[in-house]
This record gives C-alpha cells, sequence and structure tokens, in this order.
C-alpha cells in the first residue's frame, strides 16, 4: 500500500497545484525526486510530528490541499492536539496518510503501534477515515480525498485482503446470508475464512467514519458483529445511533486494550488479539448460536 500512496502522491504533485505534501523524514528518500520538482510545495520537516500537523494547516489556510505522511502513532497519537487545534479549531482540511496500522511496525516495538488512532479522531469533529483493504484501492481513495478540503485519515497497512473492492466507502455485501458480519479494511479476508460454512451476511467497508448507518440498518437483523482492525469497540457509539430504536445485540471484535509486550511480527500480533481467522471463529460463532 505504501508504494502505491508515493506513486499516486507524486502523480497528484505533478497533476495539481493545490497538492503539498508535508513529511516528517518518513519516505523522504522515496519522494525526493517530487522533492526536486516541487520544492515549494513538499515539505520534509524532520522528526518532528507536532511541526508537521502544523506546517499542513497553515499551508491549508493559503489554499493548498496538504497530504501528511507518517507512521500511524506519529501522524495521529503524538500529534493529536495539533490535529484538535491547526486543523479542527481553525477549520481547516488536510489528509493524514499513515503506515503501520495497529501493529505493523511491531518490531520496533510500541512506539511505532497505534491501535488508537481512529477511536482518537473519533473525539473530534468532521473526520473521514478510510482503511483500504487492498492496495488497488488506495489510489481511488487517496484522489477522491484530494479533491475536496475536508478533514480525511488513509489507514495503511501491511496486512491485506486478496482481492480489492473498489466502491467499498458504504457497506458492500460479500456474502449474503443470516446475521451480518461487518469486517473493515483488512479484516474481511479472515473473516471470510472464519465464517466460510457460516450461515452469515459479511459486509465490508474501506470506510468506516462515516459509518453506512443507512446500509447497517438495511442488513441488520437483530445481530451485528463488528470487526475492525483497531481498539475493538471503536465504533460501538456510532452503530449504538444506527441502531437505535430497534432491538439488537453487537459484538465488538478488534485489537484488545490490553498491551501485548512482545515484538515479533504483525501476524503474531493479529494471533494474540484474536484477529486471525482461527481467533475469530470462536467468539462469532458463540456470540451467533
Amino acid at each position: 500500500m505504501r508504494e502505491t500512496f508515493v506513486a499516486t502522491t507524486t502523480e497528484l504533485l505533478a497533476e495539481n497545484p493545490r497538492t503539498a505534501l508535508v513529511l516528517a523524514d518518513i519516505s523522504a528518500d522515496a519522494f525526493e525526486p517530487a522533492m526536486r520538482r516541487h520544492p515549494d510545495r513538499v515539505v520534509n520537516v524532520g522528526i518532528r510530528e507536532q511541526l508537521m500537523t502544523g506546517v499542513a494547516g497553515g499551508l491549508a489556510l493559503t489554499g493548498l490541499r496538504p497530504i501528511v505522511h507518517s507512521y500511524a502513532p506519529f501522524v495521529v497519537d503524538r500529534a493529536y492536539e495539533q490535529i484538535k487545534l491547526d486543523l479542527g479549531h481553525q477549520d481547516a482540511g488536510a489528509v493524514l496518510v499513515s503506515i503501520g496500522a495497529s501493529y505493523d511496525g511491531a518490531a520496533s516495538g510500541y512506539t511505532h503501534q497505534s491501535p488508537g488512532d481512529v477511536e482518537l479522531l473519533d473525539t473530534l469533529e468532521g473526520w473521514t477515515v478510510h482503511v483500504p483493504g487492498h492496495h488497488d484501492e488506495v489510489a481511488a481513495l487517496l484522489r477522491d480525498a484530494a479533491r475536496h478540503d475536508d478533514r480525511v485519515y488513509v489507514r495503511l497497512s501491511l496486512q491485506e485482503n486478496r482481492h480489492a473492492y473498489g466502491d467499498s466507502t458504504r457497506l458492500r455485501v460479500i456474502r449474503r446470508g443470516g446475521p451480518l458480519i461487518v469486517a473493515v479494511g483488512p479484516m474481511l479476508d479472515p473473516v471470510l475464512e472464519a465464517t466460510r460454512d457460516l450461515d452469515v451476511t459479511v459486509a465490508y467497508t474501506n470506510t468506516p467514519r462515516p459509518l453506512d448507518a443507512e446500509g447497517l440498518r438495511a442488513l441488520a437483523e437483530g445481530e451485528v458483529v463488528m470487526v475492525e482492525p483497531y481498539l475493538s469497540g471503536t465504533s460501538a457509539r456510532q452503530v449504538a445511533e444506527a441502531l437505535g430504536g430497534r432491538p439488537h445485540r453487537v459484538l465488538h471484535l478488534g485489537v484488545g486494550r490490553e498491551e501485548v509486550r512482545r515484538y515479533g511480527s504483525w501476524e503474531d500480533h493479529a494471533r494474540a488479539h484474536g484477529l486471525d481467522a482461527a481467533g475469530l471463529r470462536g467468539p462469532i460463532s458463540e456470540f451467533l448460536w
């Protein structure tokens, strides 16, 4: 996904003089040609993530469309106060693009992990959140985000589904059957494998914010399972609001709130949090039957 992001952003910089890019050292090598071609619109602030967001807010107020890029814990967690003030309070727009997801950087320790990034942005007003499940979904989401001036977060990961599903900003039914399971981004393949012989409806989205409330109401018949690649329960409020006034039960599956104090790979952490197919199978079966 990172390679697709670099290629698409480089194209946007060449095509649209409003596009700007702000880096905190990360991916500087990949964007070196773009820095030479567009020195006034590609800024590397060094390892100063808060400054990165402040610069982006200033560029937005001049009429540019800034894309901000770093690891998830650096672009969201460390710079939260600047996101709140320099973007939100100023009503300025930007496209935040992260890599690392919840635990892609597990080998670098907890400093490079961010299971709480989407939950943090949920405390702020007006954010659209894209969580592509395949690298072929990235370009269209990024290009769409560059066309307007709203606040957008694009969360990239190493984990991918086998197939891309374009046009999945709303809930898209992948398998139709009984109770509804919603898989966000790269959680689709583990969900499909975990439920391959179960009578369930599986719906997919790469845009959990705003949550497709209309689609959720249309598909939910009482039980809903939300499977998300970040903190478990992050979408509890959105689901409750969407299904308010009708009887329902919801199971939220995601990254556990107890820290895994080991390094390893993202696959190791997925297993530890029960987010691989084997780990999902038990809780889903127990909840629905």
